[in-house]
């Protein structure tokens, strides 16, 4: 079972920056694809981005691309998601989540089979 614990979350001005890092623990932690997805209040958890095991290939959402960032350092067990040109529609809870099972650069919630708890993130205008 893959742990993730999300850190790095709290509040920024518009056009700031935040890095997020979702530590992990598991024996394979290098095999897996890794991704974020954030929940604002009322709304379904959606896509942000999602990264392979090696760390070669990447994805993002529209919304996100060009302002976000996500990167993995696999001997750290870590991955991260470095934001920058923050608006307040960023405000979200942000959840890194890992695919066991093989899907790939999925960005269905259902593609990944392990969840950290969150971290928060407000941009205020």
């Amino acid at each position: 079972q893959v742990q993730l614990v999300e850190s790095g979350g709290g509040l920024v001005q518009a056009g700031g920056s935040r890095r997020l890092s979702c530590a992990t623990s598991g024996p394979t932690f290098s095999s897996y694809t890794v991704a974020w997805f954030r929940q604002a209040p009322g709304k379904e958890r959606e896509f942000v981005t999602a990264i392979t095991w090696s760390g070669d290939r990447a994805t993002y959402a529209d919304s996100v691309k060009g302002r976000f960032t996500i990167s993995r350092d696999n001997a750290k067990n870590t991955v991260y998601l470095q934001m920058d040109s923050l608006k307040p529609e960023d405000t979200a809870v942000y959840y890194c989540a890992s695919d066991t099972l093989g899907y790939g650069l999925g960005q269905k919630v259902s593609n990944y089979d392990s969840w950290g708890q969150g971290t928060q993130v407000t941009v205020s205008s």
